[in-house]
């Protein structure tokens, strides 16, 4: 396997990976949003801020707005696997990214645009109007292109 400019890469592996990597990006793209709004933001409490109470439930006592010992560490621990996650994902998010930086040739932008919108190849060989098999073969000088890049050969190999 060499990465050298204009050679093609012949692990079949690490190209099933960035195939699998760009096809995941849109839904990577969305878990780290709703990730991030789980953990910084966009939470309720439960209560009803701003709604007046009536009758008894006004005057039955209230429990505690506090959060117990044993929740707290739960919900720090909860907090950091999600941390980690998105950390995890925002990194695969880059690298498509930065490999979107780096393609030649407008139809190869085209097709690798295409890719991460999740378009099968008779949607693309449709947008482009050619075949599938010429589809085929943009991708897999996509796919050369985008394996010669250190950042993506890093996040495929973990």
């Amino acid at each position: 396997m060499s990465g050298g400019l204009g050679q093609t890469i012949t692990d079949k592996g690490i190209l099933e990976k960035i195939e699998r990597l760009l096809r995941d990006y849109s839904w990577m793209v969305r878990e780290i949003h709703r990730l991030e709004k789980s953990l910084y933001g966009g939470g309720s409490t439960g209560r009803s801020w701003g709604v007046a109470q009536y009758g008894l439930e006004a005057a039955m006592p209230k429990g505690s707005g506090g959060i117990s010992k044993v929740e707290l560490a739960a919900m720090d621990e909860r907090e950091e696997r999600i941390f980690k996650r998105i950390k995890k994902l925002s990194m695969k998010v880059e690298a498509v990214e930065y490999a979107a930086e780096h393609i030649e040739g407008e139809i190869h932008k085209v097709v690798f645009d295409c890719m991460v919108e999740g378009m099968s190849y008779r949607e693309i060989s449709k947008h482009l109007g050619v075949s599938r098999t010429r589809v085929s073969q943009i991708k897999t000088e996509v796919m050369n292109q985008i394996s010669r890049l250190d950042q993506i050969r890093q996040v495929v190999k973990n």
